[in-house]
């Protein structure tokens, strides 16, 4: 019985590591597809390569320690828009949205891969 509560105790307290392990593998690849997606659909053209900022839009590297820009109001501009930006609900998809969010918050930004040389351009 006591092999028993030891092994049952193990496994309990074991769970939340092994949860916690999966979703930081789950947020990486979120923030992967992000940096993908920021270069690919085009934000990298108005907020530069990787959000360094430009004439046309503000930088977003330090979004990610910006209390004021949380996940749900950076979804919001990036579904609605906002001054200059326009909205891009109709050609993202939540999961996208999502994505996009997860690299914007994330402090150590990845790098996409480059494009292959003859890929079409951003969409």
């Amino acid at each position: 019985m006591l092999f028993f509560l030891v092994v049952t105790a193990a496994v309990v307290l074991a769970t939340p590591l092994a949860a916690h392990a999966f979703s930081d593998s789950g947020q990486k690849a979120n923030e992967e597809a992000g940096a993908v997606l920021f270069r690919d659909k085009g934000c990298a053209h108005c907020h530069g390569e990787g959000g360094i900022g430009s004439p046309k839009a503000p930088a977003l590297i330090g979004i990610w320690n910006n209390k004021l820009w949380t996940p749900a109001k950076l979804t919001d501009r990036i579904m609605n828009g906002g001054q200059k930006m326009p909205p891009f609900s109709d050609s993202l998809t939540d999961a996208e949205i999502a994505q996009l969010v997860a690299y914007l918050r994330a402090r150590r930004k990845p790098v996409p891969s480059p494009l292959p040389p003859g890929s079409p351009s951003a969409q």
